[in-house]
């Protein structure tokens, strides 16, 4: 269970890398606002059948202390998503795809920087690293 973060990641990132391919070829014919609307409606029922079987109730969080972070987090995911879409459905996966993937970066940067977590050099050059290859692989 210690370790259960990385195979997540793994699974994570499996997953994710088929995301924009299959989104590319769906929006040859389906606007991107609606490929939005059905994915994200998919994964809604998805998740609600899991807090089903989980028996786990969202009612507590409604008016947790948290939860004006997580509406943040929700429109900005909107945001994110219907930009993200649409510039899938305008361009190409090879370009859109690490120039939206340069959020890695900057969401270590803002974890750095606002919540106090540490920096290695390792982590440091990695951040460099990863701003290059965008730069390169976008050009």
């Amino acid at each position: 269970m210690e370790r259960e973060y990385l195979a997540l990641s793994v699974l994570a990132f499996v997953a994710y890398s088929l995301v924009a391919p299959l989104l590319k070829v769906a929006m040859e014919t389906v606007p991107s606002t609606m490929a939005v609307f059905l994915s994200n409606t998919i994964m809604l029922g998805l998740l609600g059948g899991l807090l089903l079987y989980q028996g786990v109730s969202p009612r507590p969080y409604l008016s947790h202390p948290k939860t004006p972070h997580i509406v943040a987090w929700g429109v900005l995911l909107a945001i994110g998503l219907l930009a993200y879409y649409r510039a899938l459905e305008l361009g190409p996966v090879s370009i859109v795809v690490p120039i939206y993937g340069l959020f890695i970066a900057v969401s270590s940067i803002i974890g750095i920087v606002a919540l106090e977590e540490s920096l290695t050099v390792r982590n440091g050059l990695g951040i460099v690293f990863a701003v290059l290859a965008v730069v390169l692989m976008s050009l």
